[in-house]
């Protein structure tokens, strides 16, 4: 079982920055990778960001590339989101997951946080 607690959303005006935060305990030595996805009101969740525990691999999808940064601190076992020069479009709940593998796709994550709102505002 792997608990993930996210923090950090809000309300920002456009070309701000958040950073979004995902605190993760229990038996998180068996996953290999954490991963950002997002759901907009209307729309499928969708896959944001994602990086291995050891750091050296990391993947954004293309409407985010440039903009956010994905960041692991081991130590306290928490995987961060910064999103600068945010958009309107960026508008969504937030949700972290943690994988046995790395990728893109929802399926290959098992387990997933309740989810953070940011609202960009234009």
């Amino acid at each position: 079982q792997v608990q993930l607690v996210e923090s950090g959303g809000g309300l920002v005006q456009a070309g701000g920055s958040l950073r979004l935060s995902c605190a993760a305990s229990g038996r998180t030595f068996s996953y290999l990778a954490m991963g950002w996805f997002r759901q907009a009101p209307g729309k499928e969740r969708e896959f944001v960001a994602t990086i291995t525990w050891s750091g050296a691999r990391t993947d954004y999808a293309d409407s985010v590339k440039g903009r956010f940064t994905i960041s692991r601190d081991n130590a306290k076992i928490t995987v961060y989101l910064q999103m600068n020069s945010l958009k309107p479009e960026d508008t969504a709940v937030y949700y972290c997951a943690v994988g046995r593998t790395f990728g893109r796709q929802i399926g290959a994550y098992e387990y997933w946080g309740q989810g953070t709102q940011v609202t960009v505002s234009s």
